[in-house]
């Protein structure tokens, strides 16, 4: 049986280069980029933190992988 696995990602510092190296590291491992939540800060325009989500498909290994619904 296949499941989605997230991964979650949190960083305060939310300026392109680090969502760059963000993105590039966790592609390259394997995820697949889903989205990004951002938490605004009230006295700047800059978001005070991200959130970067991530998605990876696995198979169960408490099924085998022939479980899979047509």
């Amino acid at each position: 049986m296949r499941v989605t696995e997230y991964r979650v990602v949190e960083t305060s510092t939310v300026t392109d280069e680090v969502l760059t190296r963000i993105l590039n590291e966790e592609t390259q491992a394997g995820w697949t980029f889903d989205g990004i939540s951002f938490v605004p800060n009230e006295a700047s325009k800059r978001p005070r933190m991200a959130f970067v989500i991530f998605t990876k498909e696995r198979v169960d290994p408490d099924h085998g992988a022939g479980d899979d619904p047509p």
